[in-house]
């Protein structure tokens, strides 16, 4: 409760806009039982992030197991990841702190290096495959992708039309696959990566195997 009370607090106002006493008006602890929880204001800013960070795992693995080509893995995770950007408070803040990383005096983490990792290794799956359009060079390409995804999904709220981030990652794929697929072919792959998605929703034991 104190994590997602901070975590609305720097999503509305910042790192730098937000105090102790303002969290412990919203969360109704006092100050001192926050301090000692996090000694700092910093030390709590990071607790947001890595909580951020903890269920990273979890989304990759959801599509991790075999039988799905990798491409579409690639867009699915994609939808995942950019509806906790969008929908998940705690998730915001963190990407919100990590943008404001140079107000706090602390080390922020990044999850840039493990979705590189990731996006890397389904590119090098598919172009085993074949599915990769030639010339494309998987780790370059997956640094390119990592950038340009976190870039659609902390500016969408800024962006004419408001925070349709669902229709913004169609549109993004749509063009994005145009230069990834071999046989380019987006809408099928998308439609496909949505049908997988939808399947997930309805049946929860999907997501954890």
């Amino acid at each position: 409760m104190l994590l997602e009370s901070a975590a609305h607090l720097f999503v509305e106002r910042g790192y730098s806009g937000t105090s102790v006493n303002d969290i412990s008006d919203h969360s109704g602890r006092t100050s001192g039982a926050i301090y000692f929880h996090y000694s700092s204001k910093e030390k709590l800013a990071l607790a947001v992030v890595r909580e951020q960070f903890a269920t990273w795992p979890q989304l990759a693995a959801a599509y991790a197991r075999p039988g799905v080509p990798p491409l579409e893995k690639l867009v699915g995770l994609s939808f995942r990841v950019a509806e906790s950007l969008s929908e998940d408070v705690v998730a915001r803040a963190g990407a919100r702190l990590w943008a404001e990383r140079r107000t706090i005096e602390a080390d922020v983490p990044t999850p840039f290096d493990a979705w590189s990792v990731a996006a890397t290794r389904l590119l090098a799956q598919a172009r085993t495959r074949g599915e990769l359009a030639e010339g494309v060079e998987p780790s370059a390409a997956a640094v390119t992708l990592v950038c340009a995804f976190f870039g659609l999904c902390t500016l969408t709220d800024e962006m004419p039309g408001g925070r349709n981030w669902q229709e913004r990652l169609d549109q993004w794929w749509m063009l994005v696959l145009r230069f990834l697929q071999a046989n380019p072919d987006p809408a099928a792959l998308l439609a496909r990566a949505r049908g997988r998605i939808a399947a997930r929703q309805e049946d929860p034991a999907l997501s954890r195997t």
